[in-house]
């Protein structure tokens, strides 16, 4: 076990606490594989009926996964560490989203990346005036990932084909407009839920109910249209053509923030959508996305992609191929191919 995630069990409810409040309660391996140990003993316990999955102090929900491990792996050994992270968190993700008991994640802070990969699986969402959502992984040359083509290509409007391709940040009212929460709720009615649902495990939905308020207007809702008119095609030129053609200043606006993106992330992020939005099973779904990871991890534009955006913080990726056209479907075909046997994905 790991001090990195505080587990607890309280009566019959089981607590998951984040807790690497300097690193925003980003996920290591052994934070995976400590959730994914406790979830599995619980399913077995049939005195427990539900679990609370939060985090300790901070902005934190979870800002993401391990990605200087991730970096080191690309750099220094080929790609076999971060695989490995890779293999085990997805396996977390598909256990959550195939668990029976009724999970509640409490996504008060910032949730992105591999906090959603664990917040998206459980039944009861909660926003809070502090969340920001995001999967900016377009931003560091890796894809949207840990069920994101699934979560993503199932919100409607092509929301999300906007959010995976700009890494754009909702925040708490917005997510609950779009689906991605359940339920909003101010931040100090929090330790009153959790106290509740403790007491009261099999009320869960009634106490989430009863402590929520209606939340702020969606700010987005206000683009819904215009995300939905250009960013209607699974093609990334034409996201790009449309945008361009239109001369108000939003457009302008998420042209600009597309152009800082790696051509090949986008590219992966829209054919990992289509295909997600055409399978019926989460495990494909995450079959697919650990093909792409182990391909996308070495290649140029992720170790690129972290140095300039989070270890030198210039900003300023230098990204191969540099242009969408020069990201041909070959290199999308060699990116989703099957690997060898033996290496596939499989579920825990």
């Amino acid at each position: 076990m790991t001090d990195q995630v505080n587990i607890h069990t309280h009566g019959g409810v089981g607590h998951i606490s984040l807790n690497r409040p300097k690193a925003l309660h980003a996920l290591t391996l052994d934070m995976c594989h400590a959730m994914s140990a406790a979830l599995s003993k619980w399913a077995d316990d049939d005195a427990i009926e539900a679990v609370i999955l939060d985090h300790a102090e901070g902005r934190g929900f979870c800002a993401g996964g391990d990605i200087n491990l991730l970096r080191h792996s690309a750099l220094n050994d080929g790609g076999e560490s971060g695989r490995k992270f890779f293999h085990d968190e997805y396996q977390l993700n598909h256990q959550m989203f195939e668990y029976d008991t009724p999970i509640v994640a409490f996504m008060d802070g910032i949730t992105m990346g591999g906090g959603v990969g664990i917040a998206l699986p459980c039944k009861y969402r909660v926003a809070t005036e502090n969340t920001r959502f995001a999967m900016p992984e377009t931003g560091i040359g890796l894809f949207p990932d840990v069920g994101g083509g699934w979560h993503l290509s199932r919100l409607g409007g092509r929301l999300g084909q906007f959010l995976a391709l700009t890494g754009a940040r909702l925040d708490g009212a917005e997510c609950v407009w779009a689906g991605i929460a359940t339920h909003y709720m101010p931040s100090e009615k929090l330790a009153e839920a959790k106290a509740r649902i403790i007491e009261h495990p099999e009320r869960i939905g009634e106490i989430l109910s009863d402590l929520s308020v209606t939340p702020p207007e969606a700010r987005i809702a206000g683009n819904a249209d215009r995300i939905e008119n250009h960013f209607a095609s699974d093609r990334y030129e034409d996201i790009l053509a449309s945008l361009e053609m239109d001369d108000i200043e939003w457009a302008a606006k998420e042209l600009a923030t597309l152009r800082t993106k790696s051509p090949q992330t986008c590219k992966v992020a829209l054919r990992q959508l289509a295909t997600s939005a055409k399978l019926d099973d989460f495990a494909d779904n995450m079959r697919m996305e650990y093909r792409i990871a182990s391909r996308v991890l070495t290649r140029p534009d992720f170790a690129e992609g972290v140095r300039a955006v989070i270890v030198d913080k210039t900003n300023d990726p230098e990204w191969d191929p540099a242009t969408p056209e020069g990201v041909s479907e070959e290199l999308l075909d060699q990116i989703f191919a099957p690997l060898p046997e033996g290496e596939e994905w499989k579920p825990l």
